[in-house]
């Protein structure tokens, strides 16, 4: 890695896009966040987790791109750079089923993408993009919901059919936003040929410590609800329902959109962040939380009661994945944060 080579991220002021962002820095490359303003720059820069990089004020800097979809609006923030993490992508907060829900979902999604494609074919000094799609992606949404059995492992080359609307709940608009911008994204490449390469990272639900996240409630947004429902005793209401049981740690996130960088990792791949599936049942965090937290769990700070609902299995084939970027954290290690960082906010809110 040359000391000028310069990584534009998005999404950078969400779980996952900070995490990487930190990791990028941690790896040594200049990083130039996009942001939509200067509040956002600002709350970057005031994250005490950044403070022991060194050199910061000369290897984070940002750029305003206060509209990711208008044309254009990446012509700027990729000059002068040689990769991009493309992290930033439309989530499900605040969309109800009566919303229109392709227009604030599934367009914005693909458009993103295309649009950052677009901009970085102008740009001579791209060379590799690096996109944050979403295992589901990947295999059929019969099997994601439990209509049909997951009878063999998928795999990073799988992709799934579209789902055509209208949609009965915004998580499954939200899966076609990933099927459709990976889609067509992927048909833009073929189409175009441009001089930089594309790899997609593709990860299940994401858990772990919330580098963001100041309040339990900040904590609470998102997918770490999931992790947290076993030993808090409740349903995360966004999730309420059968899902599947498919992890992955927000540190493995960060590192494999890193490490993807490398000129030892080809271009043109996709890869599965997850487990292998039918390894860990979500009602696992009890017995964790019991072993890691047991005064809490004796108070009743942790209920650690919850009746665990139904889920599906994915089975997933992750050996390139682990082959590439090393093992994945253990469900142990991931549901040990999550629930360490709560209860340390739950003792800064007294």
């Amino acid at each position: 890695m040359a000391v000028d080579d310069v990584v534009l991220v998005t999404g950078g002021t969400g779980f996952i896009g900070f995490r990487t962002l930190r990791y990028a820095l941690e790896e040594g490359y200049t990083v130039r966040a996009a942001v939509r303003s200067e509040a956002k720059a600002e709350a970057i820069r005031r994250n005490s987790t950044l403070s022991s990089i060194k050199d910061l004020s000369s290897k984070l800097t940002f750029v305003t791109v206060p509209d990711f979809l208008a044309d254009g609006a990446f012509d700027e923030a990729v000059k002068g750079v040689k990769y991009v993490l493309h992290v930033a992508s439309p989530l499900t907060t605040g969309f109800t089923v009566t919303d229109d829900l392709e227009a604030g979902i599934i367009k914005p999604a693909v458009q993103g993408t295309l649009g950052l494609f677009q901009s970085a074919k102008k740009a001579p000094s791209v060379k590799r993009i690096v996109v944050t799609s979403s295992m589901v992606a990947i295999p059929p949404i019969a099997v994601l919901i439990g209509q049909q059995a997951s009878e063999r492992d998928f795999t990073p080359k799988d992709r799934a059919h579209d789902v055509p609307g209208p949609y009965p709940a915004v998580i499954v608009a939200y899966v076609q936003s990933k099927i459709a911008a990976l889609k067509e994204g992927e048909a833009w490449i073929e189409k175009h040929k441009p001089e930089f390469d594309v790899i997609h990272i593709h990860p299940s639900y994401v858990g772990g410590r919330n580098d963001l996240a100041q309040t339990v409630e900040e904590l609470c947004t998102g997918t770490n609800p999931i992790f947290l429902e076993s030993v808090l005793g409740k349903d995360s209401d966004e999730y309420a329902g059968p899902r599947v049981a498919n992890y992955i740690d927000v540190d493995d996130v960060a590192k494999a959109h890193v490490l993807s960088l490398s000129e030892k990792v080809a271009g043109g791949q996709s890869f599965l962040l997850t487990n292998k599936g039918g390894d860990m049942k979500w009602n696992d965090a009890q017995a964790i939380a019991k072993k890691h937290f047991p005064d809490a769990v004796s108070s009743g700070l942790l209920p650690n009661d919850f009746a665990e609902q139904q889920f599906m299995v994915v089975h997933c084939d992750i050996s390139k994945t682990e082959e590439t970027f090393g093992k994945i954290k253990a469900y142990e290690e991931t549901i040990k944060a999550v629930v360490g960082q709560y209860l340390e906010l739950k003792e800064k809110a007294k």
